[in-house]
């Protein structure tokens, strides 16, 4: 990386008297009656919950975490008067650089798991002519380096903009590669929509439009789509199925989320439990969350939250993405002109479609298909919302694959 544009080293660090209130905030914690719930039909059982409230309390060990996380080099750099925070791993052999941007409920530690084999790919067994000097910020509100002011309307077009800035001013790239999932995946298509000669390409974890969130019902995950008595039973238990997991989520990001805010900030306990609900629903896990995600994963991810009061700011994302809606840089096709990698997983099939190959023909049948210039489109039956930890090899393959003969 550029060393005209290095900046001073921001490790990690959680002050002692943060970590101390937090243990007598869940010392405090009163739990809610939730009989007949030991399913999660119902929601996140408050038995469940308590056993990791008490781990929180009592055995988690935040600064073993901590090391782990800065073993890996941070900085926080002024990006057009924006704070943000990211973690960088220079590749060792052809490398170019790659963001990483997450998405909600995750955090930039979710990729933790493939940043080595990207920019090291020799190491992990890879051909060191697919290297990459790894960029992963933090979503501006999502955690480090603190609380986020003075950004009242952040969404996720307007990150890509500071994106480009951080990439191309901040650490003076002239090209750069770009992939991401959820959220991350609308600032990845969207730095391919309206800086695609800036981009090597990029690579996403769903093919979403940029407008997704447009419109008086953008809550509706469903869109608009109706039960009807003669739809076959797989597809009409598959939107119920779906329904039930996003339904909640975006109706309340998106119209009521300052009002959960209250709550969630106040309560470490009530914070938790709205974030294990997404990472239990959206994983693939059969049915235990433990599988993909151990009890100190999940209170890493957790602590980041909760130690820099950003769950207000992380769902404003939601309500501004709508407040104030997308608009083209360009009017061609395909709408985003850059290469476009995409990775589907089979526990995210639409209706009908049941397995990954079925869904890798849905995609280049369908109408999304004009949408992107997508050059390597694969699908997996393993992993589930947050495939690049779920399913890290994968991911990485893929993206590798993506980026091949793209790199002059």
């Amino acid at each position: 990386m550029p060393d005209s544009h290095a900046l001073e080293p921001t490790p990690i660090h959680v002050p002692d008297e943060v970590l101390a209130d937090l243990r007598t905030r869940l010392r405090q914690t009163r739990a809610p009656l939730d009989e007949g719930n030991d399913d999660w039909s119902y929601g996140v059982p408050a038995g469940y919950l308590g056993e990791l409230i008490d781990h929180w309390r009592d055995g988690y060990d935040w600064r073993r975490a901590e090391a782990a996380i800065n073993a890996y080099d941070h900085h926080v750099a002024d990006v057009s008067g924006v704070p943000v925070h990211f973690l960088r791993k220079p590749g060792r052999g052809d490398a170019i650089p790659l963001i990483l941007t997450h998405g909600w409920p995750w955090t930039f530690w979710h990729w933790s798991k493939v940043i080595g084999p990207l920019a090291d790919p020799a190491a992990h067994g890879g051909d060191p002519a697919d290297a990459f000097d790894v960029v992963v910020p933090s979503l501006p509100g999502f955690g480090f380096p603190g609380p986020l002011t003075g950004f009242p309307d952040v969404n996720f077009w307007k990150v890509a903009d500071l994106w480009h800035v951080l990439m191309t001013e901040v650490l003076g790239h002239e090209r750069y590669a770009a992939a991401g999932c959820d959220i991350g995946g609308l600032v990845s298509s969207q730095l391919g929509h309206k800086y695609a000669d800036a981009l090597y390409g990029v690579h996403i974890g769903s093919g979403l439009p940029l407008d997704f969130f447009t419109g008086p019902r953008a809550w509706d995950f469903a869109r608009n789509r109706p039960l009807t008595d003669d739809q076959p039973a797989g597809v009409r238990a598959r939107i119920i199925e779906q329904d039930r997991r996003w339904a909640s989520h975006l109706a309340v990001h998106l119209i009521d989320g300052a009002t959960l805010a209250h709550g969630l900030s106040d309560s470490p306990a009530g914070l938790l439990a709205w974030l294990l609900e997404r990472w239990n629903a959206w994983s693939d896990n059969g049915g235990d969350v433990e599988s993909v995600f151990t009890r100190d994963d999940l209170l890493t991810h957790a602590t980041i939250y909760w130690v820099n009061n950003s769950i207000a700011t992380s769902m404003r994302y939601y309500a501004n993405a709508n407040r104030y809606p997308w608009t083209p840089s360009h009017s061609r096709t395909p709408v985003v002109e850059a290469p476009v990698g995409l990775t589907f997983v089979s526990y995210e099939n639409p209706p009908g479609i049941h397995t990954a190959e079925e869904r890798v023909r849905a995609f280049e049948t369908g109408p999304m298909a004009g949408y992107f210039n997508h050059v390597n489109l694969n699908a997996h039956e393993h992993g589930g919302h947050f495939i690049p930890w779920e399913n890290p090899g994968a991911w990485v393959d893929d993206l590798r694959r993506t980026f091949r003969g793209r790199r002059t």
